[in-house]
């Protein structure tokens, strides 16, 4: 038989329960809120003595209450948070167990994909997502065979928030580990989301790529074009995060199609170089005669790019000559449009230059006896207020150096 402490409680479980039941919106909202604030944290053991061992009815409860209306929920968020004080409770798998077999795993996917759910109640779905993931392999798969990949890398596309990008890229970043079914399609998604306009996510989606290079085996040949592109991105964070890539896929087979992409990068079309300039006869108030494009942007970390790859390794070194690096970088060096471009090409073209001695024959050659000693004397000056280095120094020889070049 049971106590009277224990009937009590069970008499206490079924007001509430009933109370739950009979609730409209803005009740439910209420029990939502007293119940989060006093239940954040609690292991298995201590719902189950806070709601006498009944604790999976409300759990029931709620997630009937979420497939019903996570359509247009004004308090998804809160709802999604109460299901994931059971879900994340220590030593609650079963709590977990039973929230996917009432179907709540669909629920949380379709969250991603619906335009009327806030950022931050997509955020709370990702969050339990996560905590599916981290059961096992078996639930990694069942979050993919389900489209999670596609919904998540939308999302990180996205999002306006720098956490929920973060979250996800976790998530993303679990599914393609200890799951080698999905693996590739993870790899996919993530370079789904490399040409997006938000370089949080570009930054995040190049970091996750270079940390699964070590179980996806060989790279895909579709990465060369989207990794080249994000060069293009006026975000130092994402540029370096792109050449950190970059430095990791030179072990692949890939390598070659990612040096002759570089090496194409350093000499731009001239009519796409000059499609975005500023045209001074219809501006003439204009105080910059030429306006950095996108080009000269992806020029300048490609010329930065090929440098770093070359000091990282003799043999890609000896690729990139072979691919007429060195024109590419004497090219890339002479665009008085941007600075940055002079920069880089300057300091990677000094590299080779130290490095092998028939390329310093050809670069002294090709420059003349003056300005080869200008270079190699201050390949790039910071202090060089003109923006110019050392190329504005012989400005006689410019002209004639940088059109024979072109």
């Amino acid at each position: 038989m049971t106590s009277v402490n224990e009937q009590e409680a069970i008499r206490k479980l079924m007001v509430f329960l009933q109370e739950w039941d009979s609730a409209h919106k803005v009740a439910r909202s209420q029990i939502l809120d007293n119940f989060i604030k006093s239940n954040d944290k609690k292991t298995e053991p201590d719902l189950e003595l806070e709601f006498s061992q009944g604790a999976s009815l409300f759990l029931a409860r709620l997630t009937v209450w979420l497939r019903m209306t996570y359509t247009y929920s004004t308090c998804l968020s809160k709802l999604l948070r109460s299901i994931g004080i059971f879900l994340s409770a220590a030593g609650g798998c079963r709590y977990l167990m039973e929230f996917l077999q009432m179907g709540g795993l669909l629920v949380l996917l379709e969250i991603l994909g619906l335009n009327h759910p806030s950022e931050e109640d997509k955020r709370e779905s990702v969050k339990l997502l996560q905590l599916i993931a981290d059961l096992g392999r078996m639930y990694k798969e069942l979050i993919c065979e389900n489209y999670g990949v596609q919904s998540l890398a939308k999302f990180l596309a996205t999002s306006n928030s720098a956490e929920a990008q973060k979250e996800v890229q976790v998530l993303l970043d679990c599914l393609g580990h200890e799951n080698p079914k999905y693996q590739n399609q993870v790899c996919k998604g993530l370079i789904a989301v490399l040409p997006c306009a938000s370089p949080g996510a570009q930054q995040l989606a190049l970091q996750t790529l270079g940390n699964m290079q070590d179980v996806v085996g060989e790279a895909p040949t579709v990465l060369v074009e989207p990794v080249l592109g994000v060069l293009r991105s006026v975000h130092p964070e994402v540029q370096c995060a792109a050449i950190q890539l970059l430095k990791t896929l030179m072990a692949h087979k890939i390598r070659t199609a990612l040096l002759e992409g570089l090496v194409a990068l350093l000499t731009p079309p001239r009519q796409e170089a000059f499609a975005g300039c500023i045209d001074t006869d219809k501006d003439p108030t204009s105080l910059c005669p030429r306006k950095p494009v996108l080009v000269y942007i992806q020029q300048a970390a490609a010329a930065k790019a090929v440098g770093e790859l070359a000091k990282e390794s003799a043999e890609v070194a000896n690729e990139l000559i072979q691919l007429r690096v060195v024109h590419g970088l004497m090219v890339a060096a002479g665009n008085l449009d941007h600075m940055a471009s002079q920069r880089h090409a300057s300091i990677s073209l000094q590299y080779f230059v130290h490095t092998f001695p028939f390329v310093e024959e050809g670069v002294k050659k090709a420059l003349g006896h003056t300005l080869f000693q200008q270079f190699m004397a201050h390949p790039y000056s910071p202090q060089d207020t003109t923006g110019q280095g050392w190329i504005i120094q012989v400005d006689p020889h410019l002209k004639w150096s940088r059109s024979a070049l072109l």
